[in-house]
């Protein structure tokens, strides 16, 4: 073992303690047991020795050191014992405690939420040293407990107070000249269809009927990239943010309020500036046409989805003709991307109705409409039609240098399994060279509608995609089957979007950037991008959780309709469906039989009765505890 090579990769360490090494080296992760991780951190870049595989032929290692950290900074709880102040962290991944100096503290008192700066960790020492480096507020507390979501993972809330300065000076009239560069279509009819609470609109459509029977639908989006020049701290301080943070019950935007409230924003009955995609369709919504470039427009009505969907479902009302064909226009579009093997995921938003101190009342689904449906379409197209058009028109013969909107084929051993799971159910999987065309997943999608393996199927799907990522470099959009995408539409909310406009600009320009430079640096920001988008998901993912553990709280011992929704060599996770709140039922719960857990199956079987629970099947459950500062909730099987 020790002339063999360092191998370097990213640690995962789950709530035990259990580290899990994913390295491109590698085909498969190595397991770190709690022993072997020395002084590493969930998420740590780290180099490994690979040790002799475990009795169930795992491949184990050992760290041998940490090459980089993933966080400086870390989260939690101060705790105090034996006259030692500690950080309990809120990751329970984090699987030690920090050891802090009275005069580290910042004045910060026993149970308030804190920031933790590491300054110290050697492997001969049994804890890392930290300091407070900021202070959030008491445990408990809705705003301390959102703003504590959004440090684990590095993000900030507040701008700087130079960055809002900088946004203030950004004059509100727009120039003579600058409108003598742009299309006009002030004088086309123009709408925007947000949700009811939005206050940023970055997307407006305009339609017009042609003489020649087709139809100009124009997507404009808001131009950001006007307003947010390269080279300054504004776009400096949006590059590093990349995304705006959805939370439960706030959002944390990506750009100052002036600019993405107001100057940016496509409000009704205002002149604003827009880059658009402008499309003809012909009545069977083909693209026989298009255009790009920069506009003016003048919306003449903000709709709600509702109040679009009302005028739909009455089939009168303002625009109703023009709502209609367009909505006609876009499940043409729909019907063909099916067609091509776009995959469809159908799943209700759950949204919760809070109190002023964020204690959730209610839950309530968010049903997707033909509105939602509608919009989502030519925000498809838009993002289709720029990226086949850069690629397509290339500058000196070369690939134009583009900002991809990528999804990979799913990982190959999960599709095996999905393959042998199908199989039980009748249905076939057709795999080639360990892949599966998206069209095939589609299609099971399909077959599977209304039957009992509909849950277990589609769940197992899900999970069986690859994340969509940003890149310089194409290899298309798996789960949309598209050859061709890129994000153009939100670049209120997205700093994807801006470096596309910005790209796309040049190129209408012919002024294309070139080498391996600037290509270096497009992709590293896609990477930074990517990962921020990452963080933001989870930050939400966070907050959604953290109410459902509080509104399961106000109901322990009561009884609930549930689907198992993962299944564990330790038990089974159901989710609750009024609230879609996810739970553990532990295996040594079960008392009714011993369990053994089918891997390949998915399935826990009853040895000595042959009882199965499987993905998807439903239960009635009844809440026992929950855990606030771990975000846990723990149930128990009452009826099947």
């Amino acid at each position: 073992m020790k002339d063999q090579k360092e191998i370097m990769g990213t640690i995962s360490i789950n709530s035990k303690g259990v580290g899990y090494v994913t390295s491109e080296e590698l085909e498969e992760d190595v397991i770190i047991t709690p022993e072997n991780l020395k002084n590493v951190l969930h998420r740590d870049t780290v180099a490994i020795e690979l040790l002799p595989k475990d009795y169930n032929r795992r491949q184990e290692g050992s760290v041998i050191r940490v090459v980089s950290r993933a966080s400086e900074t870390y989260v939690g709880t101060i705790e105090t014992s034996e006259c030692h102040y500690w950080l309990k962290s809120d990751d329970r991944r984090i699987h030690v405690r920090f050891l802090m100096a009275q005069n580290d503290l910042m004045n910060a008192k026993v149970g308030e939420k804190v920031v933790v700066k590491m300054l110290d960790w050697s492997t001969t020492e049994q804890f890392p040293a930290g300091k407070v480096v900021e202070v959030l507020g008491i445990a408990g507390d809705n705003n301390v407990e959102m703003k504590a979501i959004l440090r684990s993972q590095g993000l900030a809330d507040k701008f700087p107070r130079e960055i809002e300065k900088e946004v203030e000076a950004i004059p509100e009239e727009i120039s003579k000249e600058e409108l003598s560069k742009r299309r006009d279509f002030r004088k086309v009819l123009t709408f925007t269809i947000d949700p009811d609470n939005a206050k940023d609109f970055d997307d407006a459509l305009s339609f017009e009927k042609k003489s020649d029977g087709n139809y100009e639908i124009g997507i404009h989006i808001a131009d950001v990239s006007h307003f947010l020049r390269e080279d300054t701290a504004l776009d400096e301080e949006a590059k590093h943010r990349a995304t705006s943070i959805y939370l439960v019950d706030r959002v944390i935007p990506m750009l100052p309020e002036r600019l993405s409230n107001n100057l940016a924003s496509l409000e009704a009955d205002k002149d604003r500036l827009t880059f658009s995609c402008v499309v003809a369709l012909t009545p069977e919504a083909d693209v026989v046409d298009y255009w790009l470039g920069r506009t003016v427009i003048h919306s003449d009505k903000r709709f709600t989805y509702e109040e679009a969907q009302e005028i739909l479902d009455n089939k009168r009302g303002l625009y109703y003709d023009e709502l209609n064909t367009m909505n006609e226009l876009a499940k043409k579009m729909a019907l063909k991307k099916f067609a091509e093997g776009a995959i469809a995921f159908e799943t209700d938003e759950i949204k919760f109705k809070l109190d002023e101190n964020g204690k959730p009342l209610f839950v309530y689904k968010k049903l997707r409409q033909d509105t939602n449906k509608m919009i989502e379409e030519y925000m498809l197209l838009a993002n289709r039609v720029v990226a086949e058009h850069v690629f397509e028109h290339k500058d000196q013969g070369e690939a134009n240098i583009f900002v991809y909107r990528i999804h990979d084929y799913p990982d190959i051993k999960k599709m095996g399994n999905l393959q042998a799971l199908v199989k039980q159910f009748g249905h076939q999987l057709k795999m080639h060279d360990g892949q599966v065309e998206s069209s095939q997943l589609s299609a099971l999608l399909d077959k599977v509608q209304d039957t009992r393996e509909e849950q277990l199927i589609s769940t197992t799907v899900m999970r069986s995609m690859a994340k969509a990522i940003y890149s310089t470099k194409n290899i298309g959009h798996y789960g949309l089957a598209f050859d061709y995408y890129t994000h153009f539409t939100s670049p209120i909310r997205r700093y994807p979007d801006v470096m596309v406009h910005r790209l796309l600009q040049t190129y209408l320009e012919h002024k294309a950037p070139v080498g391996e430079a600037a290509k270096s640096k497009f992709e590293k920001l896609c990477e930074h991008c990517s990962d921020m988008e990452r963080k933001a998901m989870e930050a939400e993912w966070d907050s959604i959780k953290m109410k459902q553990v509080e509104f399961m709280s106000e109901r322990i011992g009561k009884v609930f309709d549930a689907t198992i929704s993962g299944v564990t060599e330790y038990g089974m996770y159901v989710q609750e469906k009024e609230s879609a709140s996810e739970g553990m039922i532990r295996m040594r719960e079960m008392t009714d039989d011993y369990y053994n857990y089918d891997e390949k199956s998915l399935q826990l079987v009853g040895s000595k009765k042959g009882k199965k629970y499987r993905l998807g099947d439903k239960l009635k459950v009844k809440v026992m505890a929950t855990d606030l500062q771990n975000r846990t909730i723990t149930y128990k099987i009452v009826e099947v």
